[in-house]
């Protein structure tokens, strides 16, 4: 069940904004932002003392939103996301122990892989979904083709080093559901509060997926 509901989750939209917040203040009104674009799906990272708040406020407050939490790296981790409201957890790697504890977490786990023995590790434990990281650095859109045939259990959110302009590469290959993405969530614009100027960013974001589109209320009403 928890594998079909990441499914839903990272078909909402084509791009899943990968956002690092400062000040859990910006948190609402940037959320709003990407939803009123079209991106409902947010990945808030772990690299600030705010984010675990602004996970918070984002599930309490903003209509539609599906936050979820990036950079789990500990077990424990899961429980503080999950406590806070995310719906999903990102990391950026997958070790036993991460992935052990993932299983008991009650919100959907998404590692990341790099290379083809770390897929098949997945694999092994049932998983369906991963994230490639670094993309870019690891190989792109040319390692993901490579491992669609040896490996077709696995569909890729990719990230890191994905921009506006690559992204509809990524997003041809019949391997992967959606990607990762921080352009449309520049430190300068959420530290402007140009709440504006990343709605335009989310729905140029939002329109690489044409008909992938899909209707999230679905989802949250699954609540």
């Amino acid at each position: 069940m928890i594998q079909e509901r990441l499914e839903e989750i990272l078909r909402a939209a084509p791009v899943i904004p990968v956002v690092v917040i400062e000040h859990a203040a910006a948190a609402v009104p940037l959320a709003r932002a990407l939803v009123a674009g079209g991106l409902p799906v947010i990945e808030i990272t772990l690299r600030t003392p705010a984010a675990l708040e602004a996970i918070r406020a984002i599930a309490a407050e903003v209509e539609g939103a599906i936050p979820g939490a990036g950079t789990v790296i500990a077990p424990a981790q899961y429980a503080q996301v999950a406590k806070a409201g995310a719906r999903f957890a990102v990391s950026p790697g997958a070790t036993p122990r991460l992935l052990d504890a993932a299983g008991d977490c009650g919100i959907a786990p998404l590692p990341g892989i790099a290379t083809a023995s770390e897929a098949m590790a997945l694999i092994e434990r049932g998983y369906r979904f991963a994230k490639l990281f670094p993309a870019e650095a690891s190989g792109g859109t040319a390692f993901l083709s490579s491992i669609a045939s040896p490996l077709p259990q696995l569909t890729f959110c990719p990230t890191g080093g994905i921009t506006l302009a690559s992204a509809p590469q990524y997003l041809k290959l019949p391997n992967v559901i959606c990607v990762g993405g921080s352009w449309m969530v520049g430190r300068a614009a959420i530290a402007a509060g140009d709440w504006e100027g990343i709605t335009q960013a989310a729905r140029q974001a939002a329109a690489l997926g044409g008909a992938r589109l899909s209707n999230c209320n679905e989802i949250i009403s699954e609540e």
